[in-house]
């Protein structure tokens, strides 16, 4: 059986490294709103793959309509004057951002919390 410590200090470093990759994808994709064409990254979770309490199962395209914009001016504009430019809205992206955000804050308390559990310890048998 696992020292449930350090397994909950390794299910707290699982959901910091799955909630950081969701925050790059989401800095992707607010950085790529105004690419024509660009399609918004998803990530999906999975629990318990490869020994890891949490992990990133997928990282997808979404399939939602392109925003077309009228600018028959724009070099990729079709034969009606229509660019097809990105799906990624704003304030989507924000949201998504603060929760990752928070979710990661929150993976790291509980790591802080059984890191100091342990030292408490440690403490306690060296006396």
């Amino acid at each position: 059986m696992a020292d449930p410590i350090f397994a909950a200090m390794r299910a707290a470093s699982d959901g910091m490294s799955a909630q950081s990759l969701r925050l790059r994808t989401v800095h992707e994709n607010l950085s790529n709103a105004d690419t024509p064409g660009y399609r918004r990254k998803l990530v999906s979770f999975a629990a318990g793959v490869e020994d890891k309490a949490v992990a990133v199962k997928d990282v997808t395209l979404d399939r939602t309509a392109l925003r077309r914009v009228l600018d028959p001016a724009h070099p990729l504009a079709d034969a009606d004057g229509y660019v097809d430019m990105s799906n990624v809205d704003m304030i989507v992206e924000t949201a998504d951002a603060r929760q990752a955000k928070r979710s990661f804050e929150a993976n790291l308390e509980a790591f802080r919390q059984a890191r100091e559990t342990y030292s408490n310890l440690v403490n306690l048998l060296r006396r």
